[in-house]
């Protein structure tokens, strides 16, 4: 069973911030949306590059590269050229800090 991992005090990240750490040997954008929290593999499906340096706009983050847009809450493609959404993973606070798992190999 995958194990939780520690990310960052739930107030370090301010509204709309992010930050991407390893969890389990994958990087994941974890966001701060109105004070909830979102983890997504930081991966756009069309090409594989990063998507975490794109622009948030709402919910959803705009791939730098070509502009597919994902939703930041599900994962969900929300626009070409993507077509394949990318991993989300469940999100908890413990102890005031943000913690994530990916649990799909479970």
């Amino acid at each position: 069973m995958s194990k939780w991992v520690d990310v960052v005090s739930q107030d370090a990240l301010a509204e709309g911030e992010h930050v991407v750490v390893d969890v389990d040997g994958v990087e994941v954008a974890v966001f701060n949306l109105e004070g909830s929290f979102y983890a997504i593999e930081d991966v756009c499906s069309h090409d594989g590059a990063e998507i975490a340096s794109g622009e948030l706009q709402g919910d959803e983050i705009v791939c730098p590269r070509h502009g597919a847009r994902f939703c930041v809450k599900t994962g969900q493609v929300k626009s070409a050229p993507a077509y394949e959404d990318i991993a989300c993973f469940k999100v908890r606070i413990e102890d005031k800090r943000v913690q994530v798992r990916d649990d799909r190999w479970d």
